[in-house]
């Protein structure tokens, strides 16, 4: 996890993924390695969202010569 975010009561949990083209982008968030950010996740939050209704977890995916693309709740698919 790259970033810990809280906007009025959301936190989020953030997974930010650079890549070289937007192929290797979208497949380099696999289940193995978004598993792995939700128990970080599980973890962090008593400690950041007291107050939150909403946890989640979202990717941010860099690929130069675009935009970042910013998947909210990812985690929910």
């Amino acid at each position: 996890m790259d970033l810990v975010v809280r906007r009025g009561r959301t936190l989020a949990f953030v997974e930010v993924k650079a890549r070289a083209d937007s192929a290797s982008a979208a497949i380099s968030l696999d289940r193995s390695r978004l598993r792995r950010v939700a128990v970080a996740a599980e973890r962090l939050a008593p400690r950041y969202g007291e107050g939150c209704d909403t946890v989640r977890i979202d990717a941010l995916y860099m690929v130069p010569g675009k935009l970042p693309r910013h998947v909210p709740d990812v985690w929910a698919g």
